[in-house]
C-alpha cells in the first residue's frame, strides 16, 4: 500500500488535512474516555461503525492531531488488523500496522502542500507545530 498516496487522497476527498475534520467527514465517531492509561487511543470497528477512543487522562493535548491521525491511519490503511489483540496476544507483533498508521499520520499532517506553503520553517519545526513526535519525522517521504 502506498501510504503517502492514501493520505493525499483523503486530503483531496475531505478538502483538509485536519484529522478532526477528516474524522467528521468520514463519519468516524471520536470519543474521549479512560483507557486505563496504557495507550493514548484506540481504534475499533463495530459492524460498520468506526470508533476512535482517545484516553483523555494520558493523551498530551499538543499531540492530539497526531494521535487522531494515527488512529485514522488504522481505520483506512489497516482496517482489519486488530492491533489491541495483537499487542496483547502476539508479544507485540503489531509493529507493521503501527508503522503504517504512524506513516499515515506523518504524511497527513506533514503533507507536501503544507511543507511547500510553510517553506520558511524546517521539517522538525513544522512537526512540532502539528503535534508530530520528533522520532516519527523520519517516516516523511521525500517530496
Amino acid at each position: 500500500m502506498d501510504v503517502k498516496r492514501k493520505a493525499e487522497s483523503i486530503i483531496r476527498k475531505c478538502g483538509t488535512s485536519n484529522p478532526f475534520e477528516i474524522a467528521r467527514s468520514l463519519h468516524m465517531y471520536v470519543r474521549y474516555g479512560n483507557l486505563g492509561g496504557v495507550k493514548y487511543a484506540n481504534y475499533l470497528k463495530y459492524k460498520r461503525t468506526q470508533i476512535i477512543i482517545i484516553d483523555s487522562d494520558v493523551a498530551p493535548t499538543h499531540m492530539l492531531p497526531f494521535i487522531l491521525a494515527h488512529e485514522i491511519g488504522h481505520a483506512l490503511c489497516t482496517p482489519d488488523a486488530n492491533t489491541a489483540w495483537m499487542a496483547s496476544y502476539t508479544l507485540g507483533n503489531d509493529k507493521k500496522a503501527e508503522r503504517i498508521a504512524n506513516q499515515f499520520a506523518v504524511e497527513l499532517l506533514l503533507n507536501d502542500a503544507y511543507l511547500r506553503d510553510n517553506a520558511e520553517y524546517g521539517l522538525y519545526e513544522l512537526a512540532q507545530m502539528r503535534g508530530v513526535p520528533e522520532e516519527h519525522t523520519y517516516l516523511k517521504s521525500k517530496y
